[in-house]
């Protein structure tokens, strides 16, 4: 897993270079191979990229097909964290989800290798209860890693 500070290195370095900042939402680990091939800077593993690479419009993440939690953990784990070691793996959680404690999702993000977080889709009210939970996550996961 890269640490924050190869990851801050890895991003200051093309913006160093006057080059833009690239990050490429995939639906599976070949698409993540090709995109980090090409030159990208970070991977958005997104519920709606699966959809894509099944070839349905990208508004289908929005529809109650599944739980995009659970979609993203299982191909994002089990596809993209085995094939992409030398770039940030963002992971992209349904924060609005009634049904999740948002401590375990964290913690189970981050158990699994990923490198961040985003809401997606960002779509509906979040009480705030997300963010503050992600802020005490940060932190503590930053002072584990003397950072």
């Amino acid at each position: 897993m890269l640490s924050r500070v190869e990851i801050r290195q890895q991003l200051s370095k093309s913006i160093s270079a006057n080059k833009p900042v690239i990050g490429v939402a995939v639906g599976s680990g070949f698409s993540a191979k090709q995109a980090v091939e090409g030159g990208a800077d970070f991977i958005l593993v997104l519920n709606a990229g699966r959809f894509r690479n099944y070839g349905v419009s990208s508004i289908c993440c929005m529809m109650p097909f599944g739980n995009s939690n659970d979609i993203v953990m299982e191909f994002g784990s089990e596809e993209i964290l085995p094939r992409i070691r030398n770039k940030p793996v963002i992971f992209g959680a349904c924060a609005t989800d009634p049904t999740i404690d948002h401590g375990l999702l964290l913690d189970r993000i981050k158990k699994k290798g990923f490198h961040g977080v985003n809401n997606f889709p960002t779509v509906g009210l979040i009480d705030g209860s997300f963010g503050k939970r992600l802020k005490s996550t940060v932190w503590a996961f930053n002072a584990k890693l003397n950072l």
